[in-house]
């Protein structure tokens, strides 16, 4: 095992090369090389630490460059403060892991998600770094923008809610209605559920798969994804698309990979800690929510340089999402019910009665809230149909109180608009069958 080790100069040279034939003895491993990180208290002139040294403009460079120059199968840390802090050491861990070595420390080690060539189609992934971010409704968008462009699509959704054995829905089959929804909620099924929100909406066909447990770097604690993406293999389709959950990562290797990021996030989850990473392996960045309250114009442009500044090469996109219903609402005095900041819901509330002709009087944010949800619905008086996301309480809460009132629910999806997002996302569609290795 090829090892690189980080070292620093605030440790005895002595002391320094007496741990690194203790971890080569110990892993069995080869130092391959040294990257020095900084610090000079105890390092003498000519120090010869019996490996190449590499260095850098500072301790991330440094690693970047000997990892470049070097490979390497683990990154072992024998540095520590104050040469580098725990910024430094996400940074280190996220080029390392993106060059597919474990780094390794006195009390930690992490490694790269296990990534299986399990597709044999061409395939992407749409990732994101966190929950609420929209990646969802965009992995629903761009499987209706490939099948409008003749791509022929499916999808497999790895969600919290989803099957004991991966189920396939044909969504261009389905009746987009609350009596399917329920019926599939009275068997047991999380009717809510990512997937039957992606085939329900996209209309494409789509195989729902669950997953438990998040890891740092995105891998899924359990999951029957790998069984969910066999199953694809024998569809009737041309390109496959596997839609993350919140930060994890469908455990499948894939062509391509968009990353959405909510700009109303903390940008150190975006661009610090193990974000780097997501932003390593992605090839397309859509900033979500990048609107006033979520976000000022200011801070969406503040990560877009942060982003620039570790991936110059990578597109980034700032986006908001607009509803847009499935059914027609023209006319009726509706309630909306969404998963949305409370803050943007008159903004949604009006772009619903401007575009759609629906007057809605009253909203509600709490779809993920069951008991705040309860008593929003309490309080919806004159409405005379219910609209609301395919979410979290949608079908057991929403559909149920619309069914047993006798008045219609219909669903709405949510759009994203963002300036040249068309373009990039078929970019990446034709790249992932262009670059498909037989």
């Amino acid at each position: 095992m090829r090892a690189l080790f980080l070292i620093d100069g605030e440790h005895y040279p002595p002391v320094v090369l007496d741990a690194m034939r203790s971890v080569e003895q110990s892993l069995h491993a080869v130092g391959v090389a040294a990257a020095f990180l900084g610090g000079t208290e105890k390092i003498r002139e000519g120090t010869d630490y019996g490996v190449p040294l590499v260095e850098g403009k500072d301790s991330v460079s440094a690693v970047q460059k000997a990892l470049s120059e070097y490979e390497v199968d683990i990154v072992v840390d024998l540095s520590d403060e104050p040469v580098i802090g725990y910024r430094e050491r996400m940074k280190i861990a996220s080029l390392a892991l993106h060059a597919g070595t474990r780094y390794l420390g006195s009390d930690f080690e992490l490694k790269p998600p296990d990534f299986r060539p399990v597709s044999t189609k061409p395939s992407l992934a749409v990732i994101g770094t966190g929950k609420r971010v929209g990646k969802t409704a965009i992995s629903g968008y761009l499987a209706r923008l490939m099948a409008r462009e003749g791509f022929d699509p499916g999808v497999v959704s790895m969600g919290r809610g989803g099957p004991r054995h991966p189920e396939v829905i044909e969504g261009h089959k389905m009746e987009v209605g609350s009596e399917y929804l329920l019926e599939a909620l009275e068997r047991g099924a999380h009717a809510a559920s990512d997937y039957y929100e992606t085939a329900a909406l996209s209309r494409v066909i789509t195989v729902g798969c669950r997953r438990c447990g998040g890891g740092l770097a995105g891998e899924p604690f359990i999951s029957n994804v790998l069984e969910g993406a066999e199953i694809a293999n024998g569809l009737e389709t041309s390109v496959t698309l596997f839609d993350g959950s919140g930060a994890a990562m469908p455990p499948v290797e894939v062509e391509r990979r968009v990353l959405v990021a909510g700009a109303n996030q903390d940008p150190e989850y975006i661009v610090g800690f193990l974000g780097t990473y997501r932003l390593l392996l992605s090839d397309l960045v859509l900033l979500t929510m990048s609107e006033e309250p979520m976000a000022d114009g200011e801070k969406v442009r503040g990560l877009v340089a942060a982003i620039g500044k570790l991936r110059p090469d990578l597109v980034v996109i700032p986006t908001v999402f607009r509803p847009r219903p499935v059914g027609e609402v023209e006319g009726l005095r509706v309630g909306y019910v969404s998963t949305a900041p409370p803050a943007v819901l008159d903004t949604l509330s009006r772009h619903l009665e401007e575009h759609y002709g629906c007057e809605v009087v009253a909203a509600s944010g709490n779809l993920s809230d069951r008991k705040r949800l309860g008593a929003d619905l309490e309080e919806m008086s004159g409405v005379e149909a219910y609209l609301t996301e395919i979410k979290a309480a949608a079908v057991d809460v929403v559909t149920r109180r619309g069914t047993a009132e006798g008045k219609p629910v219909l669903y709405c999806d949510n759009d994203p608009v963002g300036e040249g997002l068309d373009r990039e996302l078929l970019r990446l569609a034709r790249e992932a069958v262009a670059n498909r290795v037989p």
